[in-house]
């Protein structure tokens, strides 16, 4: 209901704002340019779900492996304790609690084509528990937040971009987004323990979360201990190998236990069209509506308003060209990356601004786009407070990012 009430609001504010640049300033474009942009848009909704395909099939096929070979299993057992308490509509040993760990140790990794998939097959899992196939369950919007707050330890796209725009050092970023993303994510999983009234200070939980706090503190001091001309190539490497490992691992379980392991892969690679093709009405629709809102100028107006509202209360505008990042992300993670570069084009990828605009692609992940993916994909259309506690994550993530920014290179 919420993301009806969100989705009305893009157009209708998009038109509003149209109608009144016509009135005032005469522009004559602006409904052509909302008009193309719904083409443009839908198009590009379309060709994202295509190009999923193709990872889905993998990725999916290479879970049914793992699903049968017990690697998934293991990692529930594992994990078992931990998800006992932030899941506990969900059965202890469940396949689901594996897809889970595996999905949130992808988007940490910075790995998206790969966190994608496996994240679907864990919400069709979840679905699978849900009493209310049309209504998001605490587990559902617990998964999803954990997604949105998109935890990444090794942002390597961002880096990637930042080395093609000039960076004398990509990966001077590392720190912060890791620093940023962290925060966004321990505000998402407050803020859904909240809703879901669930005890963060249960003894299990504080003792997962302080292995976490270790393990990342661990790979955070290596890391800073590399050469910086070295960090972004050993983090490519971290990534890829320890992606392979899991491929490995998981056809080699299943060759130890005398599986087909060809056959298995293909009984889960069918699930990944199917996805694709369901998702496609979702992504479609979010991606127009955000397109639409975009083109009439809207966004341009909100972030002026920021900027004279920051201004009026005397604080530093050095930022604000960042702005634009910042309130696209909730909406479209490929909308925010092209701000991002612009602004690295702009004023340069070593600038304040286009660090800070870096750091703030980095720190969380797109709220709207994730919501209507994952729940698309199995038709919940009550989202509940998912919206509610994304938006929170965001907001800590981005706050954290525009404050940590200042620290690290103002």
């Amino acid at each position: 209901m919420v993301l009806n009430y969100i989705w009305i609001f893009f157009f209708l504010i998009a038109f509003v704002v149209a109608v009144l640049k016509l009135l005032f300033t005469g522009d004559l474009e602006v409904f052509n340019l909302m008009l193309q942009s719904t083409f443009d848009t839908a198009k590009t909704g379309f060709e994202l779900s295509l190009g999923l395909t193709g990872v889905l099939t993998l990725w999916l096929g290479l879970m049914k492996i793992g699903e049968k070979a017990g690697m998934i299993q293991i990692l529930s057992r594992l994990i078992g304790p931990f998800f006992g308490k932030l899941f506990p509509e969900v059965p202890r040993n469940h396949p689901v609690n594996g897809s889970i760990v595996m999905n949130i140790a992808a988007n940490m990794l910075g790995l998206d084509n790969a966190a994608t998939p496996i994240g679907l097959k864990a919400m069709n899992q979840l679905q699978e528990l849900n009493p209310n196939k049309e209504q998001a369950t605490n587990a559902q919007i617990m998964f999803l937040v954990l997604n949105t707050s998109g935890l990444t330890i090794i942002p390597v796209s961002i880096m990637v971009y930042r080395a093609q725009m000039g960076a004398a050092n990509p990966a001077d970023i590392f720190l912060p987004i890791l620093l940023a993303t962290s925060v966004s994510t321990l505000a998402g999983l407050i803020a859904v323990s909240i809703f879901q009234r669930i005890n963060l200070f249960n003894k299990v939980v504080l003792a997962y979360l302080g292995g976490a706090i270790l393990l990342l503190g661990g790979m955070l001091w290596f890391f800073m201990s590399l050469p910086k001309d070295q960090l972004t190539l050993v983090s490519n490497f971290t990534a890829s190998f320890l992606l392979m490992g899991i491929i490995i691992s998981f056809i080699t379980m299943g060759f130890v236990k005398k599986q087909n392991v060809y056959d298995d892969f293909i009984e889960g690679a069918k699930e990944g069209f199917q996805v694709a093709i369901r998702i496609i009405p979702y992504l479609v629709a979010i991606l127009v509506a955000i397109g639409v809102f975009r083109a009439s100028g809207a966004m341009d107006y909100l972030k002026q308003g920021i900027e004279f509202l920051i201004a009026a209360a005397g604080i530093d505008t050095s930022f604000v060209e960042a702005i634009p990042v910042a309130l696209m992300k909730p909406l479209s993670g490929t909308g925010a990356r092209g701000l991002m570069v612009d602004v690295m084009n702009t004023h340069g990828a070593d600038s304040f601004v286009g660090k800070i605009a870096s750091t703030i692609q980095g720190s969380t992940d797109t709220t709207f786009y994730i919501i209507a993916l994952y729940f698309g994909s199995v038709g919940v259309r009550k989202t509940r407070h998912a919206i509610t506690a994304g938006l929170i994550a965001d907001f800590a993530g981005i706050i954290a990012a525009i404050t940590i920014g200042y620290i690290f290179f103002f």
